[in-house]
């Protein structure tokens, strides 16, 4: 829990993704400004915030949009989503990814040939979960298009990084240590086409409805299928981007250890040290990837269909890119 005048300051900041009525926050227009204000939002901290320090949170946005603002704390965003105002589950929360998806990756990386299917199954469908319970949530969906696209995605997914798990195993032409080097990088572009998959039909409903734009006023401007083509490509760029520390520094760093005399006198020691090793690298790739773009990203209404630019006078719009 962040307590005091930093705080505050953090809560300021991030009004602009739950409160359409309030000016653009300066954590918005840099990166790095992004990648603070993300490091609060996937604190697993916020996984133990009780329901009374969450309304008090909440109290506080509203007190600051009323002029009364008092010192306190905020968990809000880590925990409610933007469009809806209702709480995530607990696993799929950004600040759930980590600590729910570290040991899925840390066996899902060595490629076992009797656990790949299983533990790439597993991962796809944390994945699934998480870009969905973040997904612009502007329209409504019913159960039976999240079914279809878990389906859609988890097989696609899976198929991908199987497959190309399986074009190297077959690949005799290598020798042993060359080939289980390329099995140790495999995951890499295995993984990363798989997430754009996974994003792209666990949000295709946004695709077909559109995705709400508002003005510089937060009033609503209509529904969007251009800007939710915009939304689903920076979302997918970052999912390209968030497997790279992970499953390459790892294996960098675990090639190293293993030489050392601690882990080969201890092999049992491997998998804890690899967890850990991809713990940190999981840490670092989250804020990173999903800071390339703003939550509320701006588009300029040239771009959008004629009905949207003609209803305002407002030269940009935003809307929910989702996370």
């Amino acid at each position: 829990v962040k307590e005091g005048p930093r705080a505050v300051s953090l809560a300021l900041s991030c009004l602009s993704c739950a409160c359409g009525d309030l000016p653009p926050p300066r954590v918005r227009t840099s990166f790095y400004g992004r990648f603070r204000h993300f490091l609060d939002i996937i604190d697993p901290r916020t996984l133990f915030v009780t329901e009374r320090r969450l309304r008090e949170a909440v109290q506080l946005l509203e007190d600051y949009k009323n002029g009364t603002l008092r010192p306190g704390v905020t968990n809000e965003q880590a925990i409610l989503h933007p469009d809806t105002n209702e709480k995530i589950f607990m696993p799929f929360r950004m600040s759930g990814y980590i600590p729910f998806g570290t040991p899925i990756v840390s066996v899902t990386i060595p490629s076992l040939t009797s656990l790949s299917v299983a533990f790439q199954w597993l991962n796809q469908s944390h994945n699934a979960c998480v870009n969905y319970a973040n997904r612009n949530a502007t329209k409504p969906s019913p159960a039976s298009k999240f079914i279809q696209g878990y389906l859609g995605a988890v097989i696609s997914a899976v198929s991908i990084a199987v497959g190309l798990n399986v074009l190297v195993q077959k690949a005799n032409k290598f020798t042993p240590a060359t080939r289980l080097l390329v099995q140790r990088f495999v995951p890499f572009p295995a993984v990363a086409s798989a997430n754009i998959c996974n994003v792209v039909l666990m949000r295709y409903g946004e695709l077909e409805e559109g995705i709400d734009v508002l003005d510089g006023d937060g009033n609503l401007v209509g529904s969007s299928k251009i800007a939710a083509r915009h939304a689903l490509l920076e979302t997918a760029l970052t999912r390209v981007v968030l497997p790279m520390p992970i499953l390459v520094l790892p294996p960098i760093v675990m090639s190293m250890l293993e030489k050392t005399a601690l882990l080969q006198a201890r092999p049992r020691l491997l998998l804890p040290v690899q967890s850990l090793v991809c713990l940190a690298a999981f840490g670092l790739a989250l804020p990173l990837a999903i800071s390339l773009f703003p939550q509320m990203s701006e588009i300029e209404t040239s771009q959008l269909e004629p009905e949207i630019a003609r209803a305002t006078s407002s030269r940009t719009v935003v809307y929910n890119k989702g996370l």
